[in-house]
């Protein structure tokens, strides 16, 4: 009798092998189940660059190799040597600065054909009963950034300091990615509905990201271009608040992380025209009330890679291309404010996760990035706010 029980259980896990396999090709993918935090990195240790600026929120390195940091106060910070050293800039038009709102993300135009160092950076604008996220260019002369002009403002607006989402990446072809927030948590409301609610609204540009050209206007090849049921400038919809792009330079695979209510953070492998389902689809629940939202499926909405319940509060994300951590290399990295990590995510051929380790800080980190000497970095979210970099531990 043992050996027949011994003989069934290889022929059932033989059939659940099986049908896995079939799944695979054809191309049915399971139901992504919400994990927890993963097993604890080893082989890193860490040392500050840099501290003593509130709340960092974005960094962008310059064709010197310096870098530039936000800092959600409304100020700007240039790294040098082990300290930052204040930016002069002329005025940020319209800035406010509240919750989770102020001076958020910073990008360097990539080889500008006329040789200027062109910053982009982002912002929430307004008051607090009407504000909105703008993208605004400026020139940066080696001192301070100059000629800063708007060139984009999201519509609607909308009241209180929440979800501004906010995070640029630019691609290839020269146009910029801006992820944008779905406006704020219940009660507040937009016009008729809760604010939540227009991540599934095609004309308005919250719970979305943008493609844009360099001067703020609809990128070609857009997927809504022409129709009079969306904003042109939509490249994605259905997200809650994303705070972290990146690129795999080899596949051009965008991913994004984006927070869930209580659980639920996802990670999401970004399609144009993809509706990844905010709030129809996901698994996080109501703050005020603990009860699920929507559904865990929804037919012809994108299904996330990843999800994270309890949360992980995703923040900077980075495609890791460097030498110093071998094994990383070809994984994500994503920042963790309320887990106080950085979740290593380990993608096989097909961008599947295959498995997930954490690093952790006595800091909320904000932001992840590479230098341009191959190191990771990360900027801590404290009203001291440092810059780390991350370093293989020789012990």
């Amino acid at each position: 009798m043992k050996v027949l029980r011994q003989i069934g259980k290889f022929r059932n896990a033989t059939l659940c092998i099986g049908l896995s396999w079939l799944a695979v090709f054809a191309g049915v993918r399971a139901d992504v189940a919400p994990a927890g935090p993963p097993p604890d990195a080893t082989g890193w240790t860490h040392e500050t660059v840099a501290r003593g600026i509130p709340h960092p929120w974005g960094i962008a390195w310059l064709p010197d190799g310096r870098a530039l940091v936000t800092s959600r106060e409304g100020s700007l910070h240039l790294v040098a040597g082990e300290v930052f050293e204040d930016v002069a800039m002329d005025e940020l038009p319209g800035l406010h600065v509240g919750g989770q709102g102020g001076l958020l993300d910073i990008a360097i135009r990539p080889s500008a054909a006329d040789g200027e160092v062109r910053v982009f950076l982002t912002l929430s604008t307004g008051t607090r009963s009407a504000n909105r996220v703008s993208l605004m260019r400026g020139r940066f002369d080696g001192e301070a950034v100059r000629d800063i002009e708007e060139i984009f403002r999201v519509v609607p607006d909308k009241r209180g300091h929440q979800h501004f989402g906010s995070r640029l990446l630019w691609l290839p072809d020269g146009t910029v990615l801006m992820s944008i927030g779905d406006g704020g948590n219940p009660p507040l409301r937009i016009d008729d509905m809760l604010a939540r609610e227009q991540a599934q609204n095609r004309r308005s540009h919250l719970g979305s990201v943008l493609r844009l050209t360099e001067d703020g206007e609809p990128a070609p090849g857009n997927p809504f271009l022409g129709r009079e049921d969306a904003l042109p400038e939509i490249w994605t919809w259905g997200h809650r608040n994303i705070q972290g792009l990146a690129l795999d330079p080899e596949s051009g695979r965008v991913w994004a992380n984006e927070h869930g209510p209580r659980g639920g953070d996802e990670l999401n492998l970004l399609e144009s025209g993809g509706n990844y389902g905010w709030p129809v689809q996901t698994r996080g629940r109501d703050y005020r009330t603990g009860r699920a939202i929507g559904e865990a499926r929804v037919p012809g909405m994108k299904q996330p890679r990843a999800v994270w319940s309890p949360a992980h509060a995703p923040s900077g994300l980075l495609y890791y291309t460097g030498d110093h951590f071998p094994a990383w290399r070809g994984s994500l990295l994503s920042g963790g404010l309320a887990a106080r990590d950085i979740r290593r995510i380990e993608l096989d051929a097909e961008g599947r996760v295959r498995r997930q380790e954490r690093l952790r800080f006595p800091w909320r980190i904000r932001e992840v990035a590479q230098g341009p000497d191959g190191h990771i970095y990360a900027l801590t979210d404290e009203t001291d706010g440092r810059l780390l970099r991350i370093l293989p531990d020789a012990r």
